[in-house]
């Protein structure tokens, strides 16, 4: 099966996992939408994508806001056509110890890896549904499966998005739903880190880290599957990795 002329809308594509699965999926034929926040990213990104020759858009999305997730849908559908595949992929991760209380940061990963998630998920159910066809790829975390000190509030976030997925891929046999669990991986998440520990330990853990285009070719291998075909979830790890 190929991934061409399918209608790709990705979310946190500003960088990381987001951006490389952006350009992988461009290169090999899909139209896509990319979305974030920072805009200035996203234009330098759908700039190379067309220099390359393939074909991108982009919008500014908060996915914390629904009007802004159904907005940044609706646009998709205007310049490209229906959406064949969303991947939910935006997500934050300030870890730092639960004692240190935290709570601002505890409501923004809240906001951002489940309400995201669902808004996403809300953005474009609906149409799938009715034609009887689509896939949503959840971008996870090797989290969803295991906790570590100063990761219970993210890790609580990632289990979500797991438990979100797999229900929807219980209540809907029309669709393809699959969970994208990564390792650790050379990005920007994490940058908002503000426990000084916490930022030390994933340092170390980055010393054995993939690079974010691995994670984009697991997005694509779940696309590119045949209809009948659905990879409910692949766990991407480093060889080095201890978790």
């Amino acid at each position: 099966m190929s991934i061409e002329g399918k209608v790709i809308a990705i979310t946190g594509a500003s960088s990381g996992i987001g951006e490389a699965a952006a350009r992988l999926l461009a290169a090999r034929g899909a139209k896509v939408l990319v979305g974030a926040r920072r805009t200035d990213r996203l234009e330098k990104l759908v700039a190379g994508i067309k220099a390359e020759g393939g074909e991108a858009r982009f919008r500014a999305v908060d996915v914390t806001s629904r009007d802004d997730v159904e907005a940044f849908i609706d646009f998709a559908k205007a310049e490209f056509g229906p959406v064949d595949v969303l991947v939910n992929n935006a997500g934050v991760m300030p870890l730092a110890p639960m004692a240190a209380l935290k709570v601002d940061e505890w409501d923004r990963m809240i906001d951002v890896n489940i309400r995201g998630v669902l808004n996403g998920i809300a953005a474009v159910l609906p149409d799938m549904k009715a034609r009887g066809s689509g896939q949503i790829i959840n971008v996870a975390s090797v989290g969803a499966h295991i906790v570590v000190p100063t990761g219970a509030v993210y890790c609580a976030t990632k289990y979500a998005v797991w438990a979100i997925s797999d229900g929807l891929r219980q209540e809907s046999p029309e669709l393809r739903v699959t969970t994208i669990s990564p390792g650790v991986v050379a990005t920007e998440l994490g940058n908002d880190i503000s426990d000084a520990g916490a930022k030390g330990v994933l340092s170390e853990l980055r010393k054995a880290a993939l690079t974010p285009d691995a994670i984009a070719r697991a997005i694509a291998y779940a696309v590119e599957q045949p209809d009948d075909v659905d990879v409910n979830e692949v766990i991407v790890r480093p060889t080095a990795s201890p978790l």
